[in-house]
């Protein structure tokens, strides 16, 4: 594979992956950012290219995507006050605005990441399977299924490649809901809701790896769910997690209380115009139980997990 396009690739997951594909891929790297700048080993890195692009502006994206051989997608906002009103703007229209540009471009893939929570709740008996059906009921889950819709709307079409990775809630060292949960923990102010929510997890390497067998596996095609094997709920890996940190688990309290403490993180970042922590459409996201059937990513993209389970991954929350 040649030119490999990240959107994103100042954020944490975008990094993450950047950083992946620089020590095991020979692929040359065209890293787009817009506000944040990028890390400053990512552009020393041979072999890579800084690209400066605003995806609410169209006229910025063909320079982006000339000549790339594959897009993978993470660009978007979060931690903003209300994103039930920016999100249809942040997430739909820009992806909109990057998918036109990169078929007009003749991309021959496009690769976006997204959660199996575009399918609503699901369990291990009822796994996500790929559906575009559903209705979610938190906007972030809303109008990501709106891009993944966006994007298999074009999987007709002659040389092109569109491809969903679906991820369990990653988890590793420098993942920055990993930190914040430990940085709370640390200081006794960790709390979760009280009622079980399955959850799926996938650990940062597999993460990466997942995405890099996206780029190169010529025969992935569609939407794939990766995850690891070991079904357990939010509360089950917090309570894990701190146990490795040495810190107390974080306390059962009503989930009212935590709607309660993210409206007034929304109305004070509201009102001093800057980011919130917390919001209420994030914690409707992560109330959602979800589990997604990973047997095809296992049989077209990552065969074994380095982390089949969280007891094989514990390691990767020390030193965090």
């Amino acid at each position: 594979m040649g030119t490999i396009l990240i959107t994103g690739a100042a954020g944490n997951l975008g990094t993450l992956l950047a950083r992946h594909l620089m020590t095991t891929r020979e692929h040359s790297l065209r890293l787009m950012y817009h506000r944040k700048p990028l890390a400053d080993d990512l552009i020393a890195a041979p072999h890579v290219e800084a690209v400066h692009a605003d995806l609410s502006d169209p006229r910025t994206l063909p320079a982006a995507v000339a000549r790339a051989d594959a897009i993978v997608h993470f660009a978007g906002v979060l931690f903003r006050p209300r994103p039930e009103r920016f999100l249809p703007e942040t997430n739909t229209r820009y992806f909109a605005n990057l998918l036109h540009a990169a078929l007009e471009a003749n991309v021959p893939r496009v690769i976006l990441t997204s959660f199996p929570q575009t399918e609503g709740p699901t369990s291990v008996e009822q796994p996500a399977t790929g559906r575009l059906d559903r209705e979610p009921i938190s906007a972030h889950a809303r109008t990501r299924l709106e891009e993944e819709r966006l994007l298999m709307a074009e999987r007709d079409r002659a040389g092109f490649t569109p491809i969903v990775l679906r991820f369990g809630m990653v988890y590793g060292r420098g993942i920055l809901m990993i930190d914040a949960a430990r940085w709370l923990a640390e200081r006794h102010l960790l709390g979760i809701w009280r009622a079980p929510t399955l959850l799926q997890l996938i650990s940062s390497v597999d993460f990466a790896r997942a995405c890099a067998a996206a780029i190169d596996a010529p025969r992935a095609r569609g939407i794939y769910h990766v995850g690891d094997e070991l079904p357990l709920t939010v509360q089950e890996f917090l309570d894990k997690a701190c146990d490795v940190w040495r810190c107390a688990r974080p306390f059962r309290v009503p989930a009212w209380s935590i709607d309660a403490l993210a409206a007034a993180c929304e109305l004070c970042a509201f009102v001093a115009r800057t980011k919130s922590p917390l919001t209420r459409d994030f914690v409707r996201l992560g109330r959602v139980p979800h589990w997604g059937e990973t047997s095809r990513a296992r049989r077209e993209l990552i065969s074994d997990l380095c982390y089949p389970t969280l007891e094989h991954g514990l390691a990767l929350l020390r030193d965090v």
